[in-house]
């Protein structure tokens, strides 16, 4: 029973308890935040793993007049529950429900739309800016969390050095992002060398702290809220942390889990037996690097959620993690076809949003071999707005000479990846949303020229997109139609789930 933490509805309760009763208030979040995750799935991990320093930062800042910009939201659960949300956090990832990242629409205590990493030190700066000139007070922080530092954004903004405006950096480091981070960065920052790095870059560096010291993090966090200098509080914390089954999980450190539920002891996980697109991609890639050793894979961070890692066991250096880097993710794989290998540049849709110029300069306009999958295409449901793959079809139909490939059940997966082995130009995109449907029976399979299979309905025809292409199909008693090409290549995009 969760009694402290039922009388917590806003910031100023935390602030308002005896220190005392602050490792009691810490413990109450985790038992809620595993409840919640047990029941609708989420991000549990990192969120486990910050409370007792969302806990030290409400307690020393009074949101929203001080401006908390975390950086990325799923590690802000129980933030959502000191502010106000706890009575619908069962909605969370639910149509109309509890938002799955950060949304300031939600709660005036949500300061940044955090659904996409790298963003709150450029943001903060323009808030703190932005206040200066309205002559409006208060602090702004930003918050870094599960590899945030590792992106170039976050750089950029770390070294805009024209101002001496007081922002107040937290580094959540716990080393990891989904997975372990990667690069030179994260292995500095568990060094001495740490203070050096970030005094180069302007800062007054406070730490290492460790994050689940709740009087070390208030002291920290208190001295950061009265310097009139840019400051980082370098906290290290364990994502999981309070959840065996996540400290035990060396990949992810339960990054996204449930719903489960405990049973004598044990940690039972509610997963259907569907097999996901990404792992039908999976294999049919796997099954390419194994007969070609041209072939090499390059994901931004992605390697648990775009099914990388028996690839990466199996093919380690053929396999390339470059962090949360999606734009020198797209680059690098161009430099790969440059020099005749044949990579695949695994994305999400929604990250791929952020490196479209890379696509089209170093890419498209060059001719370069290099295959986009870009999974989680189309509406992906419990990761809201921020995470939909509604955009891709839309960028990338006018890119010159990008044929545009959509599977819609997973046993399209392998025709729809032979044509790109075939040829050396020019690029191409297979996009695949989460799940993998099995092929209906009473659905034709249709052909394309380029090689190509995809399921067509029987006397219904399947849709397509724009004037890009055609696709026949076969109506009862009639015979099968063909795919037309109308531009270069096969651009076709079904509904999938």
């Amino acid at each position: 029973m969760s009694e402290l933490l039922s009388r917590i509805g806003s910031p100023s309760d935390v602030r308002a308890l005896p220190e005392e009763a602050l490792p009691l208030l810490c413990q109450e979040l985790r038992e809620d935040i595993i409840s919640i995750c047990g029941r609708v799935g989420g991000h549990l991990g990192a969120s486990l793993g910050a409370v007792e320093l969302i806990v030290a930062l409400h307690r020393v800042f009074h949101s929203p007049q001080d401006a908390l910009l975390f950086d990325v939201g799923h590690q802000t659960y129980a933030h959502k529950l000191l502010t106000g949300r706890r009575d619908r956090m069962h909605t969370l990832r639910h149509a109309g429900g509890i938002a799955p990242f950060l949304d300031p629409r939600e709660s005036p205590h949500d300061a940044l739309l955090a659904g996409h990493s790298c963003t709150a030190v450029s943001a903060a700066l323009g808030v703190l800016e932005g206040r200066r000139q309205q002559g409006h007070r208060g602090h702004v922080v930003a918050v870094l969390g599960d590899g945030g530092l590792t992106g170039a954004l976050h750089l950029k903004g770390s070294t805009t050095r024209g101002s001496s405006l007081p922002l107040v950096v937290v580094l959540n480091d716990n080393q990891m992002s989904i997975s372990a981070n990667v690069g030179a960065i994260p292995a500095l920052l568990r060094t001495r060398e740490a203070r050096d790095f970030f005094e180069g870059l302007g800062f007054t560096y406070l730490g290492p702290v460790d994050g689940h010291d709740l009087p070390a993090l208030i002291r920290a966090l208190r001295e950061a809220r009265a310097s009139s200098r840019p400051v980082v509080v370098h906290a290290l914390t364990l994502k999981g942390k309070g959840f065996p089954p996540a400290e035990a999980d060396a990949q992810t450190r339960g990054h996204a889990m449930g719903p489960y539920e405990w049973r004598d002891g044990k940690l039972v996980r509610s997963r259907g037996g569907q097999r996901t697109f990404s792992e039908a991609f999976a294999a049919v890639l796997e099954d390419a690097m194994a007969r070609d050793p041209r072939v090499v894979a390059v994901t931004p961070a992605m390697l648990e959620g775009s099914a990388l890692n028996a690839l990466k066991a199996r093919f380690p250096d053929r396999v390339h993690d470059v962090g949360i880097a999606e734009q020198h993710a797209v680059t690098f794989s161009a430099g790969l076809a440059m020099a005749g290998a044949r990579p695949v540049c695994c994305i999400y849709s929604t990250f791929l949003q952020r490196a479209y110029d890379q696509i089209i300069h170093d890419v498209c306009l060059p001719g370069l071999p290099v295959v986009f999958a870009v999974d989680r295409a189309g509406l992906v449901g419990a990761d809201g707005a921020t995470h939909q793959g509604t955009y891709d079809v839309a960028s990338l139909r006018p890119l010159p000479d990008l044929h545009l490939w959509s599977p819609m059940v997973g046993e399209d997966r392998r025709p729809c990846w032979t044509p790109p082995w075939r040829r050396r130009t020019p690029p191409s995109s297979a996009s695949h949303a989460a799940r993998c449907r099995p092929c209906p029976k009473d659905w034709a399979r249709v052909r394309c020229r380029c090689g190509g299979s995809l399921a067509a309905s029987r006397g219904a025809a399947p849709a397509h997109v724009g004037d890009v292409g055609a696709f026949g199909h076969r109506r009862a008693g009639g015979r099968a139609g063909r795919a037309r090409l109308e531009r270069v290549g096969c651009a076709l995009r079904f509904a999938s789930g």
